[in-house]
Formats: C-alpha cells, sequence, structure tokens
C-alpha cells in the first residue's frame, strides 16, 4: 500500500542579509493512510517550518529549496506540492481540501471580525460549493462533533466568546470541513490545561477513525507523543536525527538527543533530587504570607471564593488547577496587580511585624512590593521589545534608586551569572535570545531587589521539556541561596511534584484541596484531584489505558471520559 504523504529530502531556506538559513536540511518521511506520526523536537529544530513547507505556507522569504514532496490521492494519481507555485490555484486546492492544518495559537489564526461559523462555512463554500444554507447546516453539525455546547447559537459568536479549548475545536471543525485525507496539527495543545488536551486528543482520534485520515501532530510534549504516536519523527536543528516506530524510540533510543528528550521528560516524572535530601521545612515557623478568606469579583464571575492558605519561609507552595479556575487571579491578587473584593493578604516582613496587603496604598504598597516580585508565563510579552537586557534588569535598582552608572552595570553583570546568561550579553535586545534564555532574564529582573516572595505565573509552560527542568532547577538553586519563598503556578502536575513542598489544587474559584506535593500528586483525595490526574498522558507508549481517566463534574463522582478506541 502506498503512503499518502512522502516527503524526499526536503531543503527549506530563508535567505538573510548575511546569507542563507537552512530552518529544514535534508529531511524524509512518510505518512501511511489512517496513522499517526509525530514530528518532535526542540523550539527552533524546524518542525513547523517542515509543517508549512508541505502546504506550501513557509512565511516570507522562505522558500522551498530542493526536495519532493509526493501526494499520493485516493485516485490513483499523484502530485509533488513542492513544485507548485505557492500562490497558484492548484495548491489551493489542496489546503482545506486533501490536506488541512491545525494552528498553535487558535486566537491568531481565528479572524476576530468575523463570526466562527461564517469562517467555517466559507471554507464548506470555496471546496465543496455548498449554497448558503446547505453550509450553514453542515457547519452547525460540524460543531457538534466535535462538541462545542450548543453550536445552533455558537456558530454566531466571535473568537473572543470561545474560552481556550472551544477555540481549539472550532479550529478543528474548520479543518475537518472537507473531510481531508490527511491533518496537519501544529502543536495543538500546547496553550490548553492536562484535561482540555486530553479532551482534544480523543476528538483528534475518534475524527481520525470515523474519518479514516492520517495525522501529522507536531509537539514538543514527549506525553503525548507516547499516546497517540504510531511512528515518531525527531528533528534537531533542522535535521532529522531519529525516525522509527513509537515503541522503539521510547524503549530503544539509537541518538544521543532522542534519549536526552526522553531523560528530560522522565525527570519530571519524579521529585526532585535536590528537593528530596533538601532537610525539611520548620512546620512550626510563622508564615511569611497568610491568605485568609480571600474573594475576587469581576462582575457577575466570582474568580476566587473564600481561598485561605498561607505560604511558610523557604516554601515552595504550588498553585495548581484548569485554565479558568482562578490560580493567576490569585497570583495577580498578592501582587495587588488586583484589588481582591474581600479577605485579607497578611504579610510578615523580616522584623516580624504584619501589614494586610490588601489595604495597603501609595508609599507602604510600593515597599512592599520590593519585597514580593512576580515571574510572569510569558517570557516573549512580559519583557519589553525596546530595552536591553541590561536596562530590563537594571531597571528596579534605577527606579528604586538603589544603584545608577557603574554599580548599577556591575549589579546587573551578577545577576546575569547567577541565572547563567553570560553577562557579556547584556546590550542585546530580548528577541536575540531563545525562550529558555528570555525566562531567565525575568527571573534576574524578579530577583533584582532581595525579595523574599516571588510568585511564578507558569514560569515554564511556554518552554521545551528540555529547558523547563532546567529553570526549575535553577529556582530551587536560587531560592537555597537566597532564602526565597514561591508561589508556583501552573497546570503540570510533573511540575508541582517535582519542585513544590505543599501543593492547593484550585477549581473554579475554590481551594478544594491542600496537601503535601508527595500526598497530593500520589493519593488526592478529592475527585478533582484525581481527574486531574487521570488526565496526564504518561510518557510511555506501553501504557494508553484510556479507562483510568475521567472529567470531574462537580459531583461527588467524576464521570468516565469517552475513550477514543
Amino acid at each position: 500500500m502506498k503512503p499518502l504523504l512522502e516527503v524526499r529530502d526536503l531543503v527549506t531556506e530563508f535567505p538573510l542579509r548575511t546569507g542563507v538559513f537552512t530552518a529544514v536540511n535534508g529531511v524524509s518521511f512518510s505518512i501511511a493512510p489512517g496513522k499517526t506520526l509525530c514530528v518532535v523536537g526542540e523550539s527552533g529544530s524546524g518542525k513547523s517550518v517542515t509543517a508549512r513547507s508541505i502546504l506550501q505556507i513557509v512565511d516570507q522569504p522562505g522558500r522551498i529549496a530542493s526536495g519532493q514532496i509526493i501526494l499520493n490521492r485516493a485516485d490513483g494519481t499523484s502530485l509533488d506540492l513542492a513544485r507548485l507555485d505557492p500562490r497558484g490555484k492548484a495548491i489551493r486546492s489542496v489546503r482545506g481540501a486533501e490536506i488541512a492544518m491545525i494552528f498553535q495559537e487558535p486566537m491568531s489564526s481565528l479572524s476576530p471580525v468575523h463570526t466562527v461559523g461564517d469562517q467555517i462555512i466559507e471554507a464548506l463554500r470555496l471546496h465543496l460549493r455548498l449554497d448558503k444554507k446547505t453550509a450553514r447546516a453542515e457547519a452547525i453539525n460540524l460543531l457538534r462533533q466535535v462538541e462545542i455546547p450548543n453550536p445552533e447559537k455558537a456558530i454566531d459568536r466571535y473568537a473572543f466568546e470561545y474560552s481556550g479549548g472551544m477555540r481549539q475545536r472550532a479550529m478543528i471543525a474548520m479543518a475537518l470541513a472537507c473531510k481531508p485525507q490527511l491533518l496537519i496539527a501544529d502543536e495543538p495543545t500546547t496553550a490548553l490545561d492536562v484535561t482540555t488536551q486530553a479532551e482534544i486528543l480523543d476528538l483528534i482520534a475518534r475524527l481520525q477513525k470515523s474519518h479514516g485520515m492520517a495525522v501529522l501532530f507536531i509537539t514538543h510534549d514527549m506525553g503525548v507523543v507516547a499516546q497517540i504516536a504510531d511512528e515518531v519523527l525527531v528533528m534537531h536543528n533542522g535535521v532529522v536525527k531519529e525516525y522509527g516506530p513509537v515503541e522503539q524510540i521510547f524503549h530503544a533510543p539509537k541518538d544521543d538527543y532522542t534519549k536526552m528528550l526522553i531523560g528530560s521528560v522522565l525527570k519530571l516524572e519524579r521529585r526532585a533530587e535536590a528537593r528530596a535530601t533538601r532537610p525539611p521545612l520548620a512546620t512550626d515557623a510563622a508564615p511569611i504570607l497568610d491568605i485568609r478568606n480571600l474573594s475576587m469579583n469581576f462582575g457577575e464571575v466570582r474568580a476566587l471564593d473564600d481561598v485561605s492558605i498561607s505560604l511558610r519561609p523557604g516554601e515552595t507552595l504550588g498553585i495548581v488547577g484548569e485554565s479558568g479556575s482562578g490560580k493567576t487571579t490569585m497570583g495577580r491578587a498578592v501582587m495587588r496587580l488586583y484589588d481582591p473584593t474581600g479577605g485579607q493578604i497578611l504579610y510578615r516582613r523580616a522584623d516580624g511585624s504584619q501589614v494586610d496587603l490588601v489595604t495597603l496604598e501609595g508609599a507602604a504598597l510600593k515597599s512592599a512590593r520590593r519585597e514580593l516580585r512576580m515571574v510572569f508565563q510569558d517570557p516573549f510579552g512580559s519583557l519589553n521589545p525596546r530595552m536591553t537586557v541590561a536596562q530590563i534588569i537594571g531597571e528596579p535598582l534605577l527606579v528604586n534608586g538603589i544603584a545608577k552608572g557603574r554599580e548599577l552595570d556591575d549589579r546587573v553583570s551578577h545577576l546575569m551569572e547567577q541565572v547563567g546568561l553570560n553577562p557579556a550579553t547584556r546590550e542585546r535586545y530580548p528577541h536575540a535570545f531563545s525562550g529558555g534564555q528570555r525566562q531567565r532574564i525575568g527571573i534576574a529582573r524578579a530577583i533584582t531587589l532581595n525579595p523574599r516572595v516571588i510568585v511564578a505565573d507558569e514560569a515554564t509552560s511556554a518552554l521545551d521539556v528540555s529547558v523547563r527542568s532546567q529553570v526549575l532547577d535553577l529556582l530551587m538553586r536560587l531560592q537555597d541561596d537566597l532564602g526565597l519563598a514561591y508561589i508556583f503556578i501552573s497546570h503540570d502536575i510533573g511540575v508541582i511534584r517535582y519542585m513544590c513542598d505543599r501543593v492547593g489544587v484550585m477549581y473554579r474559584g475554590k481551594l478544594v484541596e491542600v496537601g503535601s506535593a508527595e500526598k497530593v500528586c500520589n493519593e488526592p483525595d478529592h475527585s478533582y484531584t484525581q481527574a486531574l490526574l487521570s488526565a496526564i498522558p504518561r510518557p510511555d507508549p506501553r501504557d494508553r489505558d484510556c479507562s483510568r481517566r475521567f472529567r470531574y463534574t462537580g459531583e461527588a463522582k467524576p464521570a468516565p471520559i469517552r475513550a477514543a478506541s
């Protein structure tokens, strides 16, 4: 049986002022009908450029320099997509109809000025030549297939009215509108929490089975790969490092890079050595932060509902939950980026005195903020692109009148060394750094004023798995060196298990479970925590039992999730 798609010695280049950058260098693979090929690798490995090359949608001035992309059609004919004009009619007839693509960020790939329904209807009318009424009925049916509630009403809503998971479902509905033979999914679950991710993966698997289509799935999450892949292509710096069946890649990898990727995943499956060997924290120490009956309303929405929890000196407190559970709202309320509706946040200063952060204003609040700092989720959006790294890290010192001139420069250099960055790069701008390096810049800025508490909001969720463990190790080292206490917000239970002492689990603004990381991650009491843990993809292709997974419905017993098989 012929493969559906054959890629042979693909080379994709980007001409630059300084020469030619080869993003994809001699890549070859094939996909059989009905099978799933996962393409894995770190950021910058060439995964997305490979996928975009197949549909001739490489960003300008990129172009396919050589190689073949053979599409073997159902009627027995073959077509070399690499030879087609990127703007021509031939490739446009393939896009959406025979090969469809789901993009990584659904908010930027859906039009903000057209309803979701209009966008699906456009694809149906363009490729299937349906009249308006038939196309609308089919669009409603597609939204129902991808389990969007009330599809008859949802069809007339805009993308911003959908949650992240619903947007991704709408993208899948659009991609499947014309029943393509091949679905390319570029990091479709990266921005989603673990339960939504599990549902999207189940959905793709069910639709794949019913439509008989092949899937090219791009990801850096090896847990996802273990659960869905038939074959795996490992990429690094534009070249193929390893290619083979999923079983071989996980249990008998040949290449050192593949071994490193798998090792990074397995490392986050257990508690960090630095935490396991550290002397236990004093349980009788007065809390550095004591949150009491904290509430936060946004109009009718109760984002925080009577939350009470404490943070001890030197402790890492993990806050975990799905998107919309109130984790980030809690972190921002502690920093007073939001003004809470009710409750207290009692902060104990170094001299033993207590202040309520909720009621602080002016100079007193500014003074407290020197000792409470934040590391944000997005290492790209949280750094000013017009400031050099030296200016970004040094700004808190300058604004607070602590250092300037030569002293400021020396302090910035020292801070960069502390977070593992070369001080010689301090005059560069953020765009010249990788995601992991940018997060280190954010951490350096957070520790500039010698804080006592750091709120880290999804500080590693945008990073590759290999970089993730490096940043977590850095945070733990800084904690021990500087005597920091962390509130670590995450939807990744692996990260929480790896570095946290205690964990609070949030669901719809309420704190439903609090306990030691060991207890909560291994033997949780609450049904919601059990549901969260059941949705985590296990990094072992021999362990694909979906029957253990269940969805929390707010009742005493969770409801089973329908398996894809």
